[in-house]
C-alpha cells in the first residue's frame, strides 16, 4: 500500500467538540463550545467531502476535481454500495417486491436511496463551499438526478416498499379556529419549530473510510 492510499480517516461515529473544562464560568464554556464545535450536519458534510476527494486521489487514472463530472458522481455512488446495509431483491428472487420477506436471501446489500439522496446534497453544498460554481457542481447534474429516481424507482419495486413524499396537511377550520384562539390568548411555550428539522436519508460515509489500492 502506497503513501496515498493509506490515509486514514478518523472515526465518524466519535463525538466531536471540545469536552467542559472545569473552572470556567458556565456561560462563557457554553459559548465557547458553541463556537467551537460545527453541527452534526456540518461535521458529516466535512467527512463526505474528505472521502469524496479521496477517492477521486485514488481513482485509477488519478482524477482532479475541475474535471469530475456527473458520471464520476455517479461512479462514486455505485462505488459506495459495496458498503450499504440496505437488502434490495433481485427481479428473480421469491422475495422481490415483498416489505416483509418470509426468509432470508443472497441479494446484495446496497446503500438505500434516502441515504444516497442525503449524501448528495450534503456534497452539492460543499463543492460550493469550497469554490465551486453552481453552473458547474457535478452533483447538481441531470444525469445524478436521473440516477437517484432510477435507484428509488429500483428499490420501491424491489423492496415493496413506495416511497412517497409527505404532503404537509392543510389545516381544518377547526384547527384554525384553535390556532387563532392560542395566538390571540398568547402562549407559554416557545421554540416549538425546529425541534425535528434535518430529516432524510442517514449518513453514508458514516462507517465508510477512503479507498484504497489492495495490493498483491
Amino acid at each position: 500500500m502506497d503513501s496515498a492510499s493509506g490515509a486514514v480517516v478518523s472515526d465518524p461515529t466519535e463525538a466531536e467538540g471540545p469536552s467542559s473544562v472545569g473552572g470556567e464560568p458556565a456561560e462563557s464554556g457554553s459559548t465557547a463550545a458553541a463556537a467551537a464545535a460545527p453541527s452534526r450536519y456540518e461535521s458529516q458534510k466535512r467527512r463526505d467531502w474528505n472521502t469524496f476527494l479521496q477517492y477521486l486521489k485514488n481513482h485509477k487514472p488519478p482524477l482532479t476535481l475541475a474535471r469530475c463530472s456527473g458520471a464520476h458522481v455517479i461512479e462514486f455512488l455505485k462505488y459506495l454500495d459495496q458498503f450499504g446495509k440496505t437488502k434490495v431483491h433481485v427481479t428473480g428472487c421469491p422475495c422481490f417486491g415483498q416489505p416483509n420477506p418470509p426468509a432470508p436471501c443472497a441479494c446484495p446489500l446496497k446503500q438505500a436511496w434516502g441515504s444516497l439522496d442525503a449524501l448528495i446534497g450534503r456534497l452539492r453544498a460543499a463543492y460550493e463551499e469550497n469554490g465551486g460554481r453552481a453552473e458547474s457542481n457535478p452533483f447538481g447534474a441531470r444525469a445524478v438526478r436521473i440516477y437517484l429516481r432510477e435507484v428509488r424507482e429500483g428499490q420501491a419495486k424491489a423492496r415493496g416498499i413506495p416511497y412517497e413524499k409527505k404532503k404537509r396537511k392543510r389545516p381544518t377550520a377547526a384547527a384554525a379556529a384553535a390556532a387563532e384562539k392560542v395566538s390571540v390568548g398568547g402562549s407559554s411555550s416557545g421554540g416549538g419549530e425546529g425541534s425535528g428539522g434535518g430529516g432524510g436519508g442517514g449518513d453514508v460515509v458514516a462507517s465508510v473510510a477512503p479507498p484504497s489500492s489492495k495490493t498483491v
